[in-house]
């Protein structure tokens, strides 16, 4: 490789040059010793990096070079170098020292370092007391179980001001209403003297989602300005793929994490989550929601619960509607059946004292089957129907004493003993929960209890052992009303 140059061509590269149209450079004389010896010199480092390489040839050396400079610093320190004089200022007197007090600081007027507040001079005329401030502005928060005028009281609102606001806000919406956590701006006045409340001059609070009140004094009293909010009702509609987990699936999508649960409970009642509802399953969710035109919103009950491609029903969409029936809000499927699954519970309020199985009878004393359950209660107490039913007999039963016979259906049926008193009559219709009797001691007893048995197909069995299914079915105008309310859920956009 040839470079060009104002004298010829050479080469270059990695070897010695030989140039080609010029002389050769003259040879340079030979280094003496001492100029030899300070270049070995300039060439060591004498103050390595004693954190690398340790004890090498370059570590040693740098550890000589530290310790002869610090052994260097010691021996030239003197020991003892005496007060440093500085140069002090002469103090300030006559006006110089007015001047400065009259335009600092008064601490560093003072001598201090520090300091926030400004001298006084022979001008400043010293006041009484401090002026108050014409106005105050404040907040006061609302608390559960609070009132609303001991709380504007606690605020500093006077009592007879704080009790006129208490009445004109009641006159727009009950004082119970009010959320807890409610925040009211309040203005105070300016008042006539230090021993009376500061009068209210302004308070502002959101009385409700959709209303904002405030009072404005007018003269000597207050008044009273509602400010109405619009509220857009439209419901929230989510929708997604289950993959991993239906409920982090959910909260992903926008759902909060208590309308999730509710979905999910509602759902366990037909179908189990991890069994029935496969990864590729979509959930389909509808919410109550209430959008302010000043832009809040807030969420309310989850009003429809669907799964699509879930493992049961043929693959057909499992559609729970939200509705208000006989035993109020319960969970209804698209074609307006309620399916109830369950225990039955305990026909009074008591203690077991004697479980279905074989025992020694407290009375014959001898050893038979006991085909119900003893409750033991205070004489007198109420028992209830366990199910739905008709009552097949109610009056004396032998060493039953008073005894009902409910007849529930599907070959189940029910029956109560010792009773004190009937509440029902032979051919009546009970709903569960109804009162049927009073407890008692009748028959051959011991003690005020109540003997509990079920029948099933005529063979007495555990009554604690059975589980019960009801379906329950909308029709006439309640089953139109229900699927208009259907079409109209489901006619929701997602994200609308």
């Amino acid at each position: 490789m040839f470079l060009r140059n104002d004298h010829g061509l050479e080469f270059a590269g990695a070897g010695v040059a030989r140039s080609f149209g010029r002389a050769p450079a003259a040879p340079t004389a030979p280094l003496t010793g001492w100029e030899r010896l300070r270049e070995q010199v300039a060439a060591v480092d004498w103050v390595p990096d004693l954190g690398a390489a340790i004890g090498g040839r370059a570590w040693w050396r740098g550890l000589a070079t530290c310790t002869a400079l610090c052994a260097g610093t010691w021996y030239f320190l003197s020991p003892d170098l005496g007060p440093l004089t500085g140069t002090v200022p002469a103090p300030l007197a006559g006006e110089q020292w007015e001047e400065a007090r009259a335009q600092g600081i008064a601490p560093l007027a003072w001598g201090g370092s520090t300091g926030r507040r400004m001298a006084a001079n022979d001008l400043v005329t010293t006041l009484a007391e401090a002026p108050e401030r014409p106005l105050i502005e404040l907040a006061a928060t609302l608390g559960e179980g609070d009132a609303f005028d001991r709380v504007l009281e606690r605020a500093g609102v006077g009592r007879n001001d704080a009790s006129r606001a208490a009445s004109l806000v009641r006159e727009t919406v009950a004082l119970g209403d009010i959320a807890p956590g409610t925040r009211i701006a309040l203005t105070l006045g300016r008042r006539s003297s230090k021993m009376v409340a500061r009068p209210l001059e302004k308070l502002e609070m959101r009385a409700r989602f959709d209303l904002a009140v405030s009072l404005t004094r007018a003269g000597d009293g207050l008044a009273l300005n509602r400010h109405p909010i619009a509220i857009d009702n439209t419901p929230l509609r989510i929708q997604g793929t289950v993959g991993g987990s239906l409920y982090r699936s959910a909260r992903a999508a926008g759902a909060p994490a208590k309308l999730v649960e509710t979905y999910i409970r509602a759902l366990a009642g037909k179908l189990s989550i991890g069994r029935d509802i496969g990864a590729d399953a979509r959930f389909d969710m509808v919410i109550d929601r209430e959008r302010a035109a000043t832009g809040e919103t807030r969420l309310g009950k989850l009003q429809l619960a669907a799964i699509e491609r879930a493992n049961v029903g043929g693959g057909k969409p499992l559609q729970l509607v939200r509705w208000a029936g006989d035993n109020g809000e319960e969970w209804w499927d698209a074609n307006g059946q309620n399916e109830r699954r369950g225990f039955m519970g305990m026909p009074t309020h008591g203690r077991i004292t004697s479980n279905f199985g074989y025992r020694t009878h407290p009375v014959l004393f001898f050893r038979r089957l006991h085909k119900g359950m003893d409750i033991g209660a205070p004489h007198g107490a109420p028992i209830y129907a366990v199910l739905d039913g008709v009552v097949q007999a109610a009056g004396r039963a032998g060493g039953y004493g008073n005894f009902v016979k409910l007849q529930h259906g599907g070959g189940l049926g029910s029956g109560y003993g010792h009773m004190s008193r009937f509440a029902v009559r032979a051919g009546q219709r009970v709903r569960q929960g109804e009162v049927i009797g009073y407890v008692g001691s009748t028959g051959m007893s011991t003690g005020p209890h109540l003997h509990w048995e079920v029948w099933k197909n005529g063979r007495a069995i555990n009554p604690r052992s059975i589980s019960f299914t009801s379906v329950a079915s909308l029709s006439g105008g309640e089953l139109r009303r229900f699927k208009a309310r259907v079409r109209e859920l489901l006619g929701v956009g997602v994200g609308d």
